[in-house]
């Protein structure tokens, strides 16, 4: 059996319509005088692109074969970076061609037939740099997470809101406040209210608490 022809799209909800994609691979496959099987071939799915567990999208890799083609209107449609990655060097792996309609340089290799080696070697550096640029992205995308996520964390221990975002509380601030009053007016000492409460939070927690309080309170 010869080289076969796939497509693949994707839409994140079920409200947005697949039949741009569809439409857009099929117009390509004329153009380029590529038989597909449309009812057969084109594999889609109505799924965030969180992760590859998808239907259509495992049915694809199913189905394909050294030297096939798989052809996807827009990168993104495949997934995220990280993973879209890891997915392009399974493809490069097993000798299967990615087409994405809107990165031309990812269809070369189908303009020429008069060098087929010197083709393939451009369509490789292309692959291999489309896979650098995705890990990037991944990695880009990783660091501003983590950036924004250290940000969040210290302005929220600046503001005194630390405990409900970073971890549940041992007690609400008002039930804490209730008991401390009784410190406050002598009725007991730190140490033995601490006593009182030491089996729901520990030494450090409390004193956190104590901190809290007198903080707002000034």
């Amino acid at each position: 059996m010869g080289r076969e022809i796939f497509g693949y799209t994707r839409v994140s909800t079920k409200e947005q319509h697949l039949e741009r994609g569809i439409q857009e691979i099929i117009k390509f496959c004329k153009q380029h005088g590529l038989k597909i099987n449309v009812e057969r071939n084109i594999k889609t799915d109505k799924q965030t692109g969180r992760n590859f567990n998808r239907s259509g999208y495992i049915s694809l890799k199913e189905c394909i074969r050294e030297g096939d083609i798989v052809i996807i209107p827009e990168y993104d449609r495949l997934g995220r970076a990280d993973e879209t990655a890891r997915e392009l060097a399974y493809f490069k792996e097993n000798g299967v061609e990615v087409i994405f309609l809107d990165i031309p340089t990812t269809y070369l290799f189908l303009e020429s037939e008069n060098d087929n080696q010197m083709m393939k070697t451009i369509y490789n550096f292309i692959n291999d740099t489309l896979i650098s640029i995705f890990q990037l992205l991944a990695t880009t995308e990783l660091e501003r997470k983590k950036k924004r996520q250290i940000e969040g964390i210290a302005q929220k221990k600046l503001s005194g809101s630390w405990d409900e975002y970073g971890r549940p509380r041992k007690m609400s601030k008002e039930e804490f406040a209730s008991k401390y009053k009784r410190v406050l007016s002598g009725e007991i000492s730190n140490s033995k209210l601490f006593n009182e409460l030491k089996k729901d939070m520990s030494q450090s927690t409390y004193y956190r608490y104590v901190k809290e309080y007198r903080r707002k309170s000034i």
